[in-house]
């Protein structure tokens, strides 16, 4: 695709959604103003390979209607069935309650453990659920993902393979607030209990004691992704 289709193709997408720029720059690690530049200031002048693939997982779309050569292989899906896409429509398109808000299962682990790179080969989907139980649990208008736990420092507050839903501002960074939350370090995803200190600096620790705590950790070193506002675990 042209590189303005591109453009055009990301912001309709974005908008369908009822995200804001500085959501989806934040989703990808980046400074709020990453995709609005990329948007509307032609910088850069294409999405590189990283970045393409996690908008086409969240957004349910080929890498190529983001601007992959249409001679790239598609990647191999997993063995435990075939790869599926889901276009992102309204939840009252699917018959659903308009009460309900379909949550994207983003197709990326965050340890809770040593830290993991996003996992481009697993499937997406969507789940419905009540949008005011979403606002009481303190999402209000905010983005909400699910993904998965991968590892054990936070037990036994989260085990390894729980599923998360992870609020991101959609007005901007995200908010300071105690509290567990998905942070990007190094281009991995972890997740751990953050304490914000009155000078600035974080506190960044893993609830499980055989795995280390940060008490003293510079706040330019760590993307905070969102917060943590549930987990479920299979019984």
């Amino acid at each position: 695709m042209e590189t303005d289709d591109v453009r055009r193709m990301l912001e309709a997408l974005i908008a369908a959604r009822g995200l804001s720029f500085a959501g989806v720059s934040q989703l990808l690690g980046k400074n709020p103003a990453y995709v609005q530049q990329f948007l509307r200031r032609g910088s850069p002048k294409r999405l590189d390979e990283r970045d393409r693939r996690l908008l086409a997982q969240f957004f349910g779309v080929s890498e190529q209607q983001l601007g992959a050569p249409f001679d790239t292989a598609p990647l191999p899906p997993r063995r435990s069935g075939p790869q599926r896409q889901f276009p992102q429509r309204p939840s009252s398109a699917r018959g659903l309650p308009s009460r309900m808000r379909l949550i994207p299962r983003l197709a990326v682990g965050a340890s809770a453990g040593a830290g993991a790179l996003p996992d481009s080969e697993a499937p997406l989907a969507e789940i419905a659920f009540d949008e005011a139980w979403l606002r009481r649990l303190g999402a209000g208008s905010d983005a909400v993902t699910m993904i998965q736990v991968e590892g054990d420092s936070m037990a036994p507050t989260l085990s390894d393979g729980d599923d998360i839903l992870v609020a991101m501002p959609s007005d901007g960074p995200a908010r300071r607030r105690d509290g567990i939350h998905v942070l990007r370090m190094d281009d991995a995803l972890i997740v751990k209990r953050l304490a914000f200190r009155p000078d600035g600096r974080l506190s960044v620790t893993s609830d499980n004691a055989l795995y280390p705590s940060y008490p003293d950790v510079a706040p330019e070193s760590v993307v905070i992704v969102g917060r943590v506002i549930w987990a479920g675990r299979r019984v």
